[in-house]
């Protein structure tokens, strides 16, 4: 039941993003010459005015194809994509990310709306007897508002940041009064061994009302992309690799073990509806950042053009725009091989471990 739904919420996340170009390229006009669900084969198809609606076999992606998208003719249609004024071409190529990241908020919205309350960065107590904490230092009523430079805007955040700092010196930056303090947690001895603990104490509670719970939901969206963030950013210092990454097949996995791991069917279920919301902000974040292929590459070169074409005061042939996209896309189906690898090994791995 739980891999099915989780192919379903994947196929979801894309049928979201290219819904989203697709709206935004009849709101302003442009011809949309095939909406499809899926790749491959086609299983369903109906021609609509002017746009073929197709259902395909691998419920892995999707596409909106748009008129004279990828090249230019001679005499090129008036409604096609690259005939339109560039602010119309960025809003299309965005539109996609932005329905992703409506549908993540929508999502986190209805989870949340069944929450009883959540907890703020006040503290109510504190622990005694810490050396690097105490009256002195941290008190109860302190607002905790970062850690080692990230803000914090609920107790999900002082989780998630101590967790990542986990034996190490954390800068904590508190608001007591209207006033920012600064204070840097020091290590502790614990039967000859160093050590940092970072457990201040109770944090306060906050009603689950309508305008909070909307707060919330607004908080954990921007809460994902922080995270991606993140990420990129251990890919970056080498504390994270790429085979951590996971593609396609390795997601629906993960959504899988999510429901199958969860106490109750119910539970499993809306494990996989909020990790799908997850996901869906991932999409939207990797799709406009600047690469090539990417909705943010062709956002990047649309923009760079300009600049181009303001300078030589000369238009662009657009099928240097085709050729780059081209040798991008390339690359892209040679990166998702590897991480249709990595995601058959770990699969693999994990299954001949649990024997």
């Amino acid at each position: 039941m739980f891999i099915v739904l989780a192919i379903l919420a994947f196929g979801f996340i894309i049928a979201i993003h290219e819904l989203g170009h697709y709206l935004s390229a009849r709101a302003l006009n442009v011809k949309v010459n095939e909406f499809a669900i899926g790749m491959g084969p086609k299983l369903l198809k109906k021609q609509g005015k002017e746009t073929l609606y197709t259902l395909r076999a691998i419920p892995f992606g999707g596409f909106c194809s748009m008129e004279g998208e990828h090249e230019e003719g001679e005499e090129p249609d008036p409604r096609s994509f690259l005939s339109q004024k560039r602010w119309r071409r960025i809003v299309i190529l965005a539109s996609g990310s932005f329905a992703n990241l409506i549908a993540a908020f929508i999502i986190v919205l209805i989870i949340t709306a069944g929450a009883d309350g959540f907890r703020g960065t006040t503290l109510t107590d504190v622990v005694d007897r810490f050396p690097e904490l105490g009256q002195s230092e941290i008190m109860t009523g302190d607002r905790i508002v970062a850690m080692n430079g990230e803000r914090l805007f609920y107790y999900d955040d002082y989780v998630l940041f101590r967790n990542l700092n986990e034996g190490k010196p954390i800068i904590i930056t508190i608001d007591r009064n209207g006033q920012l303090f600064e204070y840097e947690s020091r290590p502790i001895i614990v039967d000859g061994v160093e050590e940092f603990r970072y457990i201040l104490g109770n944090f306060n509670a906050i009603d689950a009302n309508f305008i909070e719970t909307l707060k919330y939901s607004v908080y954990q969206t921007y809460a994902f992309v922080r995270l991606i963030r993140l990420s990129i950013s251990m890919m970056i210092s080498g504390a994270a690799s790429l085979s951590d990454i996971a593609g396609p097949v390795g997601i629906v996995s993960t959504m899988n073990t999510i429901g199958q791991q969860a106490p109750t069917t119910t539970a499993g279920v809306m494990n996989i509806v909020f990790f799908t919301a997850f996901i869906g902000v991932n999409v939207a974040v990797i799709n406009l950042l600047p690469i090539p292929a990417m909705d943010g590459g062709r956002i990047l070169f649309t923009l760079i053009t300009w600049v181009i074409e303001k300078i030589t005061r000369r238009r662009l042939d657009p099928k240097y725009e085709g050729y780059i996209n081209t040798g991008a896309f390339v690359l892209l189906i040679g990166l998702m091989i590897l991480i249709f690898y990595n995601d058959i090994s770990r699969i693999l791995r994990d299954f001949f471990a649990s024997r």
